[in-house]
């Protein structure tokens, strides 16, 4: 069934029939009708002409009583349909999710650090809170009522490779959740894929409540009950979240714990204290971090004796620098990039500044940068490698990232001979000297604004502080282009 708007013409009542026919909703496959009974005389004369060489009779009844008990029926749904939030308590919780979008764990936390919240209430004993976020695709708060369904999901999403698989996992999983989605249509002249929701000011930001059962299946609908136990949730995870965002930094999951007491309103316009503990589950978050690196852990890493060198990590049209950042400079972005990854010894700040890489792309490719060398666990280190192509006998110098669980990032190619290149490599070095062998990596946004290529300390989200290496070091080699078959 397709509905066709009054105003739309019959070329749109054509083109819903030739979709109707080709490609059915159910799984039949496609066929074409042998009659079309519609109670429109203009309609029946315009299909008659546009249909005559396909064999379809086109009859005309006045009243198609089938079709109006459908409508009907669909009204009646309408009408009589819950709203999606319990009128009582659908401000609040409007209000709740703002603040969580506001606190954004997602910056914080990953999807299997996982944090418990003790409620007793509502025949619900604890629920397990998984974050949404890290991977910029989708953001929110999952909140599981029980460990083996976070845990078997979890599982069946590492197994499962089929569409279909995957489906039956996501319906599968008995949990609240708190999802976020625009508004509205975003009017953006870039790729689709680049509109990253964290962007958009909080105005295009919309929260999406609901329930998933294994019974029941998705449900976008809250009852009484269930709205008072993500209230209730929610409010406990932010001011957990709100006391331990430090300790959360670098990746670390320490095991925390604190007790809440959350107010719940009652229909009296009262409201009664609930005691609430929260804790982080680092056995847990253990558990579920080994099943993707299980999953990770095929045959296929024994291809190779070493690495395989990424070079699809900056994105096209960057602008990329090697330069210095005075140490006043480097301090400030210490305390204010959105990332930092430290030296893991105190760098004396000797000589001009810090010998930095620098590079400038749109701030959703930058995200996309920075979390990709988090997933990596960090960045090691960065050298400058020889390479060659073999078809143009031309030499280059490979800049390099190590990252901390040994994969290595292309960053930049430049040709050996290059007068300016060959200068700057020159700098670089003997200010790496200078720090005793620490450098860093920056990597900034606003490569479409007026900061292109002169990007602003506002622009830098991102400063890794780690160490230079040499070619001899890094002992990979010579590299050569190998042409695509």
């Amino acid at each position: 069934m397709d509905v066709v708007g009054p105003d739309a013409g019959p070329e749109a009542i054509v083109r819903a029939l030739l979709r109707a026919i080709e490609h059915p909703q159910s799984p039949t496959p496609a066929a074409r009708p042998q009659k079309i009974v519609v109670k429109n005389r203009e309609i029946q004369f315009y299909l008659r002409g546009v249909l005559q060489d396909l064999g379809i009779a086109i009859d005309y009844v006045p009243e198609l009583p089938l079709i109006d008990e459908i409508f009907r029926g669909m009204q009646e749904v309408a009408v009589n349909r819950p709203p999606s939030l319990p009128p009582e308590y659908a401000e609040v919780l409007m209000a709740k999710a703002a603040q969580i979008w506001q606190d954004a764990p997602w910056e914080m936390l990953a999807e299997h650090q996982i944090i418990s919240i003790e409620i007793n209430q509502w025949d619900i004993a604890s629920l397990y809170v998984s974050v949404l976020g890290q991977g910029r695709m989708d953001y929110g708060v999952l909140l599981y009522r029980s460990l083996e369904s976070l845990k078997l999901f979890r599982q069946r999403v590492v197994n499962d490779n089929s569409f279909e698989d995957l489906e039956q996992a996501f319906l599968g999983q008995d949990c609240l959740f708190l999802t976020f989605e625009t508004a509205g249509d975003i009017d953006d002249d870039g790729d689709e894929e680049d509109i990253d929701l964290a962007d958009l000011p909080p105005s295009e930001i919309e929260p999406n409540f609901g329930n998933l059962h294994p019974l029941e299946g998705l449900r976008s609908i809250l009852y009484d009950e269930e709205a008072l136990t993500v209230l209730v949730a929610l409010e406990a995870f932010h001011r957990f979240f709100r006391n331990s965002r430090r300790k959360f930094e670098g990746e670390r999951f320490p095991s925390l714990s604190s007790r809440y007491r959350i107010p719940v309103p009652q229909a009296d316009g009262t409201s009664q204290q609930v005691s609430v503990k929260v804790s982080t589950m680092p056995d847990v978050s253990d558990e579920l971090w080994d099943m993707l690196e299980d999953d990770d852990g095929d045959d296929d890493d024994d291809e190779f004796e070493m690495p395989l060198l990424r070079d699809d990590w900056v994105p096209a049209n960057s602008f990329l620098s090697l330069g210095v950042v005075p140490w006043e400079a480097v301090e400030f972005l210490r305390l204010n990039a959105q990332f930092h990854q430290g030296a893991e010894a105190e760098i004396r700040a000797t000589g001009e500044g810090l010998p930095v890489v620098l590079i400038q792309t749109s701030n959703p490719k930058a995200k996309t940068m920075i979390q990709d060398l988090k997933d990596a666990g960090g960045v090691k280190a960065i050298c400058f490698n020889p390479g060659e192509d073999p078809f143009e006998e031309e030499q280059y110098d490979l800049g390099i990232l190590q990252a901390l669980n040994g994969e290595l990032y292309l960053f930049g190619e430049f040709v050996e001979t290059d007068p300016i290149h060959q200068e700057a490599r020159k700098k670089w070095e003997r200010r790496c000297q200078s720090t005793k062998g620490w450098c860093g990596l920056i990597i900034a946004k606003g490569l479409m604004g007026a900061s292109r290529g002169q990007p602003q300390f506002k622009d830098m989200i991102a400063l890794f502080e780690v160490r230079w290496m040499s070619a001899k070091d890094l002992g990979i080699g010579p590299l050569q282009l190998m042409p695509m078959l």
